[in-house]
């Protein structure tokens, strides 16, 4: 069928052209089905149909389809009925529970890369995973294919370190810390880390306040080869962008498969050319990870998956009842993580946490006591040092200090209500109220903690202060911690029981 082409001015996750009923009746398609449209090119669309917004005759295309097509406004293109790709087959048998082998699962990611997969075909697939599972050489397979749709780096023969965190605990921003202790310690280690999908800050999201992150795949490569270590966002180097695809459609549907968790995660590492890594896995009743049996299954998959793609991994199950160190939000965690770096006595937590974690880099390396290194690396202002050489690299100021970060000059305090001790924090209650302020977006914006688990207060004493850049944000964050209640006080005596009671 001969079409003219028109333009769909709205390009939609998946290629989408609108066609009128009556064409969708003379080929046999229907709302939902694929045609080929060929131009001087050709691409793969989904029909969506109407008999108001296009005449007959005509078929609307959205830029993305005009340009695979090589087809302008105006243009005849030939219209055909396009067949399911034979990955459709490879979902169905996933929800059967069968075993796929490394050829049917790349095929399945090119299909969803190139957009040859509705929507509703790859929620199916994520499902089958959620349901059915997937074993160790699956998954492995899966995490190679998703690493060969984007960017790849090199780094030659040079042993390549990473470190990955879970997520899940807020003010969690160990991560510049600990590429510095290792790039000190002469590792190499060209960190990215992702911008926040439901928290309140993401790690790229705080580095961005005192250094640029958007850096590709050959900025990573170039700053990692000269001073050791870098803080960059996933994102901007394009690596294992079949994850990205991914995330889009499960996050409505609220599941996180393990398999499409485990691959996404060592997708990525196999692309930035990794050869050993640390996974932080933070086990708290609010976190992905919630049993210490959970835990532990996790890590004895990333180590036999690790084996499998040619990666050493060792992974540190680390506490995440309650948030770490005191600031969440940009500016506020870029500001406790500078005077960690400083020497600042007061972040034990932090520093604790990175100190391992950067420990744990140092025992792969082949240090005899990593963590001790780590620690002496921190408190000799060498990290301190290497952090400057490195946000210089990243187009920063190497004189940034930690009085430079200055957060929302609207404040509000959250105060306790009676005499007692900090029973418990909810990390979720702390980034409602922390994103209600306005971060990650405003950067200035978040919450200070004042008051960590067994703390002893008194009635007055301040719990939490809120940052914001604006007004009518800081007094939505204060109806917010009103209603969710982030940090619970109560009294040391529960219940009295006397005679005749």
């Amino acid at each position: 069928m001969i079409l003219e082409a028109g333009n769909y001015d709205l390009d939609t996750s998946e290629p989408t052209v609108l066609m009128h009923e009556t064409d969708c009746e003379v080929l046999g398609v229907s709302e939902g089905d694929r045609v080929r449209v060929s131009g001087k090119g050709s691409a793969v669309a989904i029909v969506s149909v109407s008999d108001t917004l296009v005449v007959p005759g005509r078929i609307l295309l959205p830029h993305s389809v005009q340009e695979a097509a090589s087809a302008s406004p105006g243009d005849p293109v030939e219209v055909a009925i396009s067949h399911s790709p034979d990955s459709v087959r490879s979902i169905r048998d996933k929800m059967e529970g069968r075993h796929l082998d490394a050829e049917e699962i790349s095929q399945l990611v090119d299909d969803v890369v190139s957009g040859r997969l509705s929507r509703i075909e790859i929620a199916a697939w994520l499902t089958a995973l959620y349901i059915r599972g997937m074993d160790i050489d699956e998954i492995a397979a899966y995490a190679r294919s998703m690493a060969e749709t984007g960017d790849r780096i090199s780094f030659d023969d040079v042993r390549v370190f990473d470190f990955h965190s879970f997520g899940g605990v807020p003010g969690n921003k160990i991560t510049p810390i600990v590429v510095s202790i290792a790039a000190e310690a002469g590792l190499t280690i060209p960190k990215l880390s992702s911008r926040a999908i439901s928290s309140a800050c993401g790690t790229a999201d705080f580095v961005e306040t005192f250094c640029d992150v958007d850096l590709d795949s050959d900025d990573v490569r170039r700053i990692a080869s000269d001073v050791g270590g870098v803080f960059s966002w996933t994102g901007a180097t394009d690596l294992g962008p079949a994850g990205d695809v991914f995330i889009t459609v499960q996050r409505p549907l609220g599941i996180d498969p393990r398999p499409q968790l485990l691959a996404s995660i060592m997708s990525k590492k196999v692309a930035a050319g990794a050869t050993d890594l640390v996974m932080d896995i933070p086990l708290g009743s609010e976190t992905k990870v919630r049993t210490i049996e959970e835990a532990r299954s996790y890590a004895r998959d990333l180590v036999e998956l690790g084996h499998t793609l040619g990666i050493r991994v060792e992974c540190i199950v680390t506490y995440a009842e309650q948030p770490l160190g005191r600031a969440v939000g940009p500016v506020l965690e870029a500001r406790e993580c500078m005077r960690v770096l400083e020497g600042d006595p007061g972040y034990a937590d932090v520093a604790d946490k990175a100190c391992i974690c950067a420990g744990a880099l140092l025992d792969l390396a082949g240090s005899r006591d990593g963590a001790a290194e780590a620690r002496r690396i921190l408190e000799s202002g060498r990290a301190r040092s290497r952090f400057a050489a490195i946000v210089a690299a990243q187009g920063g100021d190497p004189c940034v200090r930690s009085e430079d970060m200055v957060p929302g000059m609207y404040t509000a305090e959250v105060v306790a209500d009676r005499p007692g001790f900090v029973r418990r924090i909810s990390n979720s209650a702390v980034v409602s109220v922390a994103k209600a302020a306005g971060a990650p977006g405003d950067k200035g914006a978040g919450v200070l903690v004042e008051r960590k688990v067994g703390s002893k207060v008194s009635e007055g004493d301040v719990l939490m202060r809120i940052h914001a850049e604006r007004e009518d944000k800081l007094a939505h964050a204060l109806e917010i911690a009103e209603e969710y209640e982030p940090i619970v006080v109560e009294g040391m005596i529960i219940s009295h029981v006397g005679p005749g009671q």
